[in-house]
């Protein structure tokens, strides 16, 4: 088993990007986010949405920030934006790339070294070797899942959102590789100081955290969110559906990425794009 001591620290490098304006640093040896970033873009149908309902001077919170690709849409978009990233070589670059956006755009970046959890502490986090996006925190005396087993291991910080940001946040954004649920329930004050929000949030039961998937989709729909697929035509799914498609999938490589409203509209592209909805609901099982 790798040492929690033993991780390297990837070569970074700087690509423009052009659709923002800014240079972007990722990591040279990253296999997905980085070479999507590089091309010009990352996850375009979550950035679309994640940008829907953002107005400037609204507060963001991004929870597995990573390079920071969606803290700087909302720093450009004169948001204020509050970033979590524990990994220490990818919040440097997180950083670096919010300081760009600060200087070109209106808005306001923090960046908070941890990961969000239910209760402050200390992990240790699992760094995948060439997708630099899928790092996950440990279990107290777990070992790294099965498809890591041979990964480096590093120290982390853990806290609670509620400690570090207060709301109301109009948008949130919260991809964690399986700490969702504790994220979270670290954040309740937050969203109960946020009754207009909208999320993107990963649902991936195969490396979920703290509880079963469906007790996560339970809590959202408890808290009042219409919640669907965050696509290019998102429509309502109930949580026996989405949890019916999830667990579909390649358990490993599988997981869908939420969208997810509440005191906001659910649909967000149009009349064009409510039909296409609804025809997607239609075809899908």
């Amino acid at each position: 088993m790798a040492s929690p001591t033993s991780a390297t620290h990837p070569t970074a490098k700087t690509v423009p990007v052009a659709r923002l304006g800014i240079d972007f640093d990722v990591l040279a040896d990253d296999t997905i986010i980085g070479p999507s970033i590089e091309r010009g873009s990352w996850e375009d149908h979550e950035t679309e949405l994640f940008l829907a309902h953002l107005r400037p001077g609204d507060r963001v919170l991004d929870l597995g920030a990573n390079v920071g690709w969606f803290a700087v849409q909302a720093i450009l978009a004169g948001a204020e934006v509050h970033a979590f990233e524990p990994v220490p070589f990818i919040a440097d670059l997180a950083e670096r790339n919010m300081r760009r956006a600060e200087a070109k755009g209106p808005g306001r970046g923090h960046l908070h070294r941890v990961a969000a959890s239910n209760a402050p502490g200390r992990a240790e986090i699992v760094l995948a070797p060439k997708n630099h996006g899928d790092n996950r925190v440990l279990d107290a005396g777990a070992p790294p899942p099965k498809d890591l087993s041979a990964a480096q291991r590093i120290p982390i910080e853990l806290a609670r959102v509620d400690d570090l940001v207060k709301g109301p946040v109009r948008v949130m954004k919260v991809d964690t590789q399986g700490s969702e649920w504790l994220a979270l329930q670290g954040a309740k004050n937050l969203l109960a100081a946020s009754p207009e929000v909208a999320m993107l949030l990963e649902f991936w039961p195969y490396a979920l955290r703290g509880a079963k998937p469906e007790q996560l989709l339970d809590f959202l729909m408890g808290e009042g969110f219409t919640i669907g697929k965050a696509t290019a035509a998102p429509y309502p799914m109930d949580p026996a559906r989405l949890l019916r498609q999830a667990l579909a999938r390649d358990p490993v490589k599988g997981g869908l990425d939420l969208w997810a409203t509440r005191g906001l509209p659910f649909h967000v592209h149009g009349p064009k794009g409510r039909l296409r909805a609804m025809w997607r609901s239609m075809r899908e099982a």
